[in-house]
């Protein structure tokens, strides 16, 4: 009776290892390791935010409308509560999107419309803002495309054939990940010209 049971044994352990069940195991942790970067990353520029809109406001006559957006635009993204389930949760993952696709884009505006500020472009807090802004910007974008070639090599185990009968049995779904039309406008970090700005009409 021992002696089936270790053979059932060790023969459930090489059917596990032939048919996935460890590369899901592998590949579940990296996207989640790598989504967390994400989340580290998205945390990061939402801190720098109420800097960058404080030193704005120094500025008389600044665009209120651009302020307002980016200040909102912050609000929503950050009161998105982002939990283990969102990875597997598409229109979860889509709302977070969404909200941190805004937020890019309002920041991309601000930053256009402070060409138009000559104090504000020789203001050194805002200079150092910027290129803080920047960075973490390009950070995201590293953190992200790690994350989606992650969820690519896990969805690809997940409905290929024998392992996607693996999935299937372990309930493993494929993951959500960024779309074409938002990756093409988050991915994008602003642009830090510090060229001669144009005069404020």
């Amino acid at each position: 009776m021992t002696t089936k049971r270790i053979l059932a044994l060790l023969a459930t352990v090489l059917a596990l290892t032939g048919c996935g069940y460890n590369d899901f195991q592998r590949l579940d942790e990296q996207s989640k390791a790598a989504w967390s970067e994400v989340l580290n990353q998205y945390q990061r520029r939402a801190d720098l935010v109420p800097n960058i809109v404080a030193t704005v406001k120094g500025e008389a006559n600044f665009e209120q409308e651009t302020l307002t957006r980016v200040v909102e635009a912050r609000a929503k993204a950050t009161s998105i509560q982002v939990t283990p389930e969102t990875l597997n949760n598409p229109e979860a993952f889509s709302k977070f999107q969404q909200a941190q696709g805004e937020l890019s884009s309002a920041l991309s505006r601000l930053i256009a419309v402070s060409e138009r500020y000559p104090t504000l472009q020789a203001n050194q807090a805002f200079r150092d803002l910027r290129v803080t802004l920047e960075g973490t910007e390009n950070r995201i974008t590293v953190a992200r495309n790690r994350y989606i070639e992650t969820v690519q090599n896990y969805n690809v185990l997940a409905r290929s054939f024998p392992t996607n009968l693996t999935a299937m049995a372990f309930s493993y779904t494929p993951k959500p990940s960024f779309t074409v039309a938002n990756e093409a406008q988050i991915s994008t970090p602003p642009t830090v010209d510090f060229s001669a700005s144009q005069p404020k009409r």
